[in-house]
């Protein structure tokens, strides 16, 4: 499938893509993702966060390793580094941070499970195909440079890309951090509200730094293909951290007055 695909059927592919990302963004100011603090029986039934974390995240780490194997350009410089820097935020993401989340009881429904495994898997074809197979096959060139040049690692585009993921990856980690200590142990269901680093200007820093990443990732690969996915990552986080704001609004008002706090993007919004 991923072979036959040609460049017209792709570009549809992403458009539909954009599509329903408008429709996910719209719905989502409406319909909370019921997962984390925010979690629904809605949604279905739930099973235990760490392993469900893992099977919705593993899949897109495993399927872009795959598109990888199967890509005559496999060992071609700037799309391998391109796969470490991708692979680079799943290994993170699917191996280490589900096992390091704290909370025996915590549970995530089977809904939201299941339409991340969708989505990531859509994904990993949008970025590897891209990545390993379109630009190739259509001599893709931006500044006079292509995939196949070594030079492209030096581009403008590509340091300040790389730049802002690097920025974003640490922000989503050191958040990551600051929330996983909030709660004194695995029995604690309080909420808390998170404090230092870039809570100090939003109260979702960890989704700052996720859409810093994946904006990044799209400079550095100059792609269509990487542009969809940052416009995905708004859609789902964005309208994500304007329902936690309210909800933190309800519990710690006052301070978020005293502080104040925006939900996502410091000093905006």
């Amino acid at each position: 499938m991923i072979l036959g695909l040609c460049t017209s059927a792709f570009n549809i592919y992403l458009w539909v893509m954009i599509a329903i990302a408008v429709v996910v963004f719209v719905s989502l100011y409406f319909v909370d993702a019921g997962y984390g603090m925010l979690r629904s029986t809605k949604w279905g039934k739930s099973i235990n966060n760490k392993v469900a974390w893992f099977l919705m995240e593993f899949p897109i780490f495993l399927a872009m390793l795959i598109i990888w194997l199967l890509s005559p350009h496999r060992f071609d410089i700037v799309p391998l580094v391109f796969l470490l820097i991708f692979e680079t935020h799943y290994f993170q993401r699917a191996i280490i941070f589900p096992w390091l989340m704290k909370g025996k009881k915590s549970t995530m429904p089977l809904g939201i499970m299941f339409s991340g495994i969708s989505f990531n898997i859509l994904n990993a074809m949008m970025q590897g195909y891209w990545i390993f197979f379109e630009s190739f096959r259509i001599d893709y060139h931006a500044f006079g440079l292509s995939y196949a040049d070594t030079a492209w690692l030096w581009s403008p585009q590509f340091i300040l890309g790389l730049i802002i993921f690097i920025f974003g990856f640490y922000t989503n980690l050191r958040s990551d951090y600051i929330i996983r200590h909030l709660r004194k142990s695995d029995d604690d269901t309080n909420h808390y509200l998170p404090e230092g680093f870039m809570f100090e200007y939003v109260t979702s820093a960890n989704y700052f730094g996720e859409l810093m990443e994946w904006l990044g990732f799209a400079i550095l690969t100059w792609s269509f293909s990487g542009l969809v996915f940052f416009i995905w990552t708004f859609a789902n986080l964005v309208p994500r951290a304007n329902a936690l704001y309210k909800r933190y609004q309800s519990e710690f008002g006052e301070i978020m007055e005293r502080k104040k706090l925006k939900r996502v993007f410091p000093f905006i919004y």
